[in-house]
């Protein structure tokens, strides 16, 4: 008995740390079925051959799919307009975005868009096809701790070296963060596509997509090569943000640098990284991460008024007051002070039909002229007939002191507002479209009712005339019959006179 009662108390507690195990796995564990998809979609890192993750609906903003070593970088799905995705490195303290895959096509956030390696990095959907591809044959993925995302291919061989076949930091989008090379062949571009920082021979400057084919340049940093000569034929430039807080420009295969473009934090060693990003607004700002915030470490341009378009199109920009419009009339806080403003020139317009009106402004100023070319005109008339003349011309500034005429081959952006009134603008202002078509319905309906008109008068000028011509013949006709004299009263021809006379007569 005594044995059968400890065999019994045994088998209790057996089932006991059974119970323990699987209410334990049953709260802890994930709700999905395991698979190797679903394994996949958790944070590693590194990504092997086969990976494959879709997004998790309940995820918002980011859904983190590879990491670094230090916890600071993530690579994954970031949802962008509720709906959409794409695939992009983050900051994981503060959730910013360093680098994104594709900023100009996103796929759909549902569970038939599929990011996935097979030697090539491939976000795709079934219906979409491939919405963006690396194009490699690497062997696997990692994310170093400086942000650079990586598809390595192992060499064979003793020495097992490993080779980069594609990295994130050849292909930025907005942002450049410390220790990556910013070269001839790339490119910054802000989110809305409207502005680009890109280098020339021996500067980089700042370009604002205003028209279609032809960027304008609306800043220009030269390099000043006080510690290093750049030397033609040596090799392109490149810009790179130095840790001790300074933009550099250098030259392939040369050291110190050409040029040194100090932060605020310049030789402050801060512990948080350095970045540089273009702004919407098409500005150029540095920030350093202080633990708990990003802190403004440089702006390209400090004064608003001096930024590319500020107020928008057609705006005007007074220095500490804020946005206005150039007409002065249009009120600024409707958020348009134009409707139907649209890209491109005049030259496919028919000229006849005067599809654009003028405006007119004292006391305006464009706001980056030194990098403009120009032409010296005697007069305003002068100046604004070279405008009107040209179909690609928008606008025109000329100042009355100097005879400089400043013509605008892009429509017309935010304009500076100056004191001195010798300063004076001539815009053109496109009609919109809608409008453009009810005028010229409006002045053909007023053709065919002018025409309508016309006819109806001559048919009754024409009837008038009939009757005159008509009345005018039976007088004729009155007077030939009577010698020409009045045919006088009507007499009665079976009156005794009118016999008297006719006996008389035989």
């Amino acid at each position: 008995m005594e044995t059968f009662m400890i065999n019994l108390v045994n088998r209790l507690r057996v089932t006991q740390f059974l119970l323990t195990i699987i209410i334990t796995t049953l709260l802890y564990s994930p709700t999905w079925p395991f698979s190797a998809a679903a394994a996949s979609t958790t944070t590693q890192l590194e990504l092997l051959k086969g990976f494959k993750a879709t997004p998790d609906p309940s995820t918002t903003p980011f859904q983190a799919l590879l990491q670094d070593s230090s916890n600071n970088f993530a690579f994954g799905f970031l949802r962008t307009n509720e709906t959409l995705l794409t695939v992009a490195v983050i900051h994981l303290p503060s959730y910013e975005p360093l680098w994104v895959a594709n900023p100009t096509r996103f796929a759909q956030w549902s569970d038939t868009t599929q990011l996935s390696f097979n030697g090539s990095l491939v976000l795709s959907d079934p219906r979409s096809k491939v919405f963006w591809s690396t194009g490699t044959q690497g062997d696997r993925v990692v994310l170093l701790n400086s942000s650079n995302l990586q598809i390595i291919q192992s060499l064979g061989g003793e020495s097992a070296t490993q080779s980069a076949l594609w990295q994130s930091f050849d292909f930025p989008t907005n942002t450049l963060v410390e220790n990556q090379n910013l070269t001839d062949k790339m490119a910054l571009v802000s989110s809305n596509g409207k502005y680009s920082m890109r280098l020339g021979e021996d500067f980089w400057g700042l370009y604002a997509a205003f028209r279609q084919g032809s960027d304008k340049n609306y800043y220009k940093h030269t390099a000043m090569e006080v510690k290093a000569q750049i030397v033609k034929g040596k090799g392109p430039i490149y810009a790179q943000i130095n840790s001790d807080g300074y933009l550099g420009m250098y030259q392939l295969g040369t050291r110190p640098p050409v040029d040194i473009l100090p932060f605020t934090s310049f030789q402050r060693r801060v512990n948080g990284l350095l970045r540089l990003r273009l702004e919407p607004d098409g500005n150029l700002k540095g920030y350093y991460w202080d633990g708990s915030n990003w802190v403004l470490n440089y702006q390209a341009i400090s004064e608003p008024c001096e930024l590319p378009s500020p107020c928008g199109s057609y705006g005007f920009c007074k220095p500490g007051s804020g946005c206005s419009c150039l007409d002065n009339r249009t009120d600024f806080n409707s958020g348009q002070c134009f409707r139907g403003v649209s890209a491109g020139d005049f030259c496919g317009d028919d000229v006849t039909e005067k599809n654009f009106w003028v405006l007119r402004r004292e006391g305006v100023e464009l706001p980056y002229k030194e990098l403009m070319s120009y032409k010296t005109t005697s007069s305003l008339e002068q100046c604004e007939s070279l405008c009107e003349r040209s179909c690609s011309c928008w606008g025109a500034v000329y100042s009355n002191g100097s005879g400089f005429c400043y013509t605008l081959d892009y429509p017309i952006q935010t304009l500076l507002s100056v004191g001195d009134q010798s300063k004076m603008g001539y815009f053109k202002v496109r009609i919109s479209p809608r409008r453009h078509r009810v005028g010229v319905l409006f002045r053909a309906m007023i053709g065919v009712l002018t025409g309508i008109v016309a006819v109806l008068v001559g048919f009754i000028g024409f009837v008038v005339y009939k009757k005159w011509m008509k009345r005018r013949g039976q007088k004729r006709f009155l007077e030939e019959g009577t010698g020409g004299a009045s045919p006088g009263p009507y007499k009665d021809l079976g009156s005794a006179s009118f016999r008297s006379l006719e006996m008389c007569s035989r």
